[in-house]
């Protein structure tokens, strides 16, 4: 046995939790305060510890890492879309961490700009991430709007990762700064009709936005004036703009009911209306079409209906059915165009986009509905970039597991498609090299779980694969299809990657929500569980060769799925892992709390969600036997899932499970200058998600490249 490094060992202080007669001891409670200097040495600590342990990778991580360059191509452009008098587009360049805003003349009688050529004739420069950056670690943007007249631009940015943003409004074409005033704001940002005045969203302690000001540009922010406070601790807010640039819309919403308010943009110190004041349970959302709303809506259905309404309505008892949905339909939003409305929706467990065709002599105002084509049988499609109502065609993205992302121009007419353009993939890649299907598993109370099954041609169900399973399942988000150059490293090692479609997503509708939260979020741990016995009994997965991994909510998932089959996996990786749930769920003063009780429950008043979430919070339910290796990785400013969770979890999976360094390793690994979302720049990303896979390989047995026949790569 070689000798390896002693891993950091976290002090305890006593602390006692006493709710609904139990109390329960904390040894790590200390940890909550992020401004403790033995917290910051530990995680230094633990960072060593995670390097040293690791040492042996570096060669694999470089590896992983040129993999990944080597297929992307660093100078490119997007599709270059069309807004007033110009065309606008992003850029890459070759060693660039960050993409540059560029726009171009749009000249009648010129087509779209060939979005392969170079610098283009009079090519405006609207914003470079890499100058506002600097010399900043991290960097990331929280708006970025152009004002009606295409004359100035507003952007925010933050250089923590703490998701407060900095203003900043200037003249486009010359550069020249005219505000800088306004900080520590929250995400979206949007002009008046006139460009005198900016609206934003702050945030209170609990970072939660619960603010709109009006800001004229230039002025002393002490000027501003209060446009709506919202009182509720579980509703957050967003601005925005309709398409038509006529109105500024105030989206109040918690998880379960909300509430819009409109202004007329012309009208910056106007007074707001509100479309239908709020009603416990029912969620909308609105987009202005011209002369009337469109209103989607759950309040006669759980899976949402489309509705009209007057432009000027202020009640639900305005609303008119338009289009109901169908049996296995869920409706997700609208977006209104001067020639079709274009609904987006799931049906049978996948996106889907429905053009209605607008027709001035039926009642409804649309003729009759039809459904855009898309070639794969699994696969994710939703709108583009689609800024202008009079588009006669509108952006559509496609992409699966195995094809690359591919933005279609279709005709809302005829529905014709034309590929505007496919993501390149660079080096010796081919599609058709890669399969992907969809199975169904039984879960242990009947339900039908999907999941997906990614794997390069040539690897069969044989009992000898290694695998990766990831899930999410929470907040109806989806784990839909979309396709990543970084996971060709793992495929092209012979790896399956399945990913499990758990209840408590979206996938499959409301009703496959509502199975995975509040008292029943347990579903989401077992069908997990149950995914992964599938995968080895059914010889994709051999069965002690299976990973799994999962982010924020998915590494609470994570974390629970370990503790109720440790042996099931031979290595897993939590990534912002929200494993200290019952813990945070009990303060109501942290961010995110209040507003969550809606997704979990209130353990704090109901003593049976306490119980619920007492059982299954993975930091309260380590026990003492063998775990598979894990990794849990976070960042300082997270001010999403505290870094104070997964430290926690590694501590005290050090100090109860059954440890063998050389097998099973538990490594904590903190990104020092990053937000939820990790490192911030595409090669800073690149390098990290190397990190992580070489982790994973190497505990798989998966270092090395197959050829489709399955031999070792020379």
């Amino acid at each position: 046995m070689p000798d390896f490094p002693s891993p950091p060992i976290a002090p305890t202080r006593p602390h006692t939790r006493e709710h609904h007669g139990e109390s329960v001891e904390d040894p790590y409670w200390w940890m909550r305060d992020l401004e403790d200097p033995q917290l910051r040495d530990h995680l230094e600590a633990e960072n060593a510890y995670a390097e040293e342990m690791t040492a042996h990778l570096a060669p694999l991580r470089e590896t992983l890492y040129d993999e990944i360059r080597s297929r992307v191509k660093e100078d490119d452009l997007s599709v270059p879309v069309a807004s007033g008098p110009w065309w606008y587009l992003a850029r890459t360049a070759e060693g660039k961490q960050y993409s540059v805003q560029v726009r171009v003349p749009r000249r009648e009688g010129e087509g779209r700009p060939d979005p392969e050529a170079g610098v283009l004739p009079g090519e405006e420069v609207v914003l470079d991430g890499n100058l506002e950056a600097g010399d900043s670690e991290f960097f990331s943007l929280g708006a970025l709007t152009v004002s009606p007249d295409h004359r100035l631009l507003a952007f925010a940015t933050d250089t923590a990762g703490d998701e407060r943003f900095d203003l900043v409004v200037r003249e486009v074409t010359t550069g020249r700064v005219l505000d800088t005033s306004v900080r520590g704001i929250g995400y979206g940002v949007e002009f008046s009709a006139d460009g005198d005045y900016v609206f934003y969203t702050r945030v209170d302690d609990a970072w939660r936005p619960h603010q709109l000001w009006r800001h004229r540009v230039g002025d002393d922010p002490a000027q501003d004036v209060l446009v709506h406070q919202e009182d509720d601790e579980r509703f957050w807010m967003g601005v925005s703009g309709s398409r038509d640039e006529r109105w500024l819309l105030l989206g109040l919403g918690s998880k379960t009911t909300s509430e819009v308010w409109m202004l007329d943009a012309a009208d910056p110190e106007g007074e707001w209306r509100v479309v239908a004041p709020r009603r416990d349970g029912v969620e909308y959302d609105v987009e202005p079409a011209s002369d009337r709303l469109l209103v989607v809506h759950n309040a006669d259905s759980p899976d949402f209906d489309l509705a009209w309404a007057p432009l000027d309505a202020t009640s639900h008892e305005q609303w008119l059915p338009l289009l109901d949905s169908g049996e296995g339909e869920r409706f997700a939003g609208v977006d209104a165009f001067d020639g079709a409305s274009v609904l987006s929706l799931r049906t049978g467990g996948q996106p889907a986009v429905r053009v209605l065709p607008r027709d001035v002599t039926s009642v409804s105002g649309h003729g009759t509905p039809w459904d855009v084509d898309v070639d794969e049988p699994v696969r994710t499609v939703g709108l583009g970039d689609n800024p202008e109502p009079g588009q006669s065609a509108i952006q559509v993205v496609t992409e699966s597991w195995t094809t690359p992302r591919t933005v279609l121009d279709v005709d809302l007419a005829t529905g014709a498609r034309t590929v505007l353009k496919r993501q390149p993939v660079l080096g010796d890649f081919d599609a058709s090299d890669y399969l992907e299907h969809r199975e169904w598993v039984r879960a242990q109370d009947g339900t039908e779980v999907p999941v997906s099954v990614v794997r390069r041609r040539g690897v069969e169900p044989d009992g000898t694969n290694p695998g990766l399973l990831s899930a999410y399942g929470a907040y109806e988000i989806s784990s839909d299809p979309y396709f990543s150059v970084a996971r060709l490293g793992l495929l092209d090692r012979g790896v399956v990657v399945a990913v499990a479609h758990v209840r408590g997503g979206g996938e499959m509708g409301r009703a496959w929500y509502d199975g995975g939260k509040m008292l029943a979020k347990a579903n989401s741990f077992t069908d997990t569980v149950d995914v992964g016995r599938h995968l080895v009994e059914r010889g994709w997965v051999a069965p002690d060769r299976l990973g799994l991994e999962g982010g924020s909510a998915g590494g609470l998932l994570v974390g629970a799925a370990v503790n109720l089959a440790p042996d099931l996996f031979r290595v897993v990786h939590a990534a912002v892992p929200f494993v200290d749930a019952l813990t945070t769920i009990l303060q109501p003063e942290l961010p995110l709390t209040v507003g969550e009780w809606e997704e979990w429950g209130n353990p704090l008043e109901d003593p049976e969600v306490y119980a619920a979430m007492r059982a299954y919070t993975p930091y309260e339910n380590v026990r003492a036997q063998a775990y598979p290796a894990v990794l849990a990785t976070s960042s300082l400013h997270d001010t999403r899932v505290y870094v104070t969770e997964p430290a926690k979890w590694v501590a005290r999976l050090r100090t109860t499970v059954v440890d063998d360094p050389a097998e099973r390793p538990v490594l904590l690994r903190t990104e020092m200058s990053a937000g939820h979302g990790g490192r911030s720049g595409r090669y800073a990303a690149w390098e990290q998600v190397a990190w992580e896979w070489a982790f994973v390989l190497d505990r798989l047995g998966a270092t090395e490249r197959v050829r489709p026949e399955g031999s070792v790569t020379v």
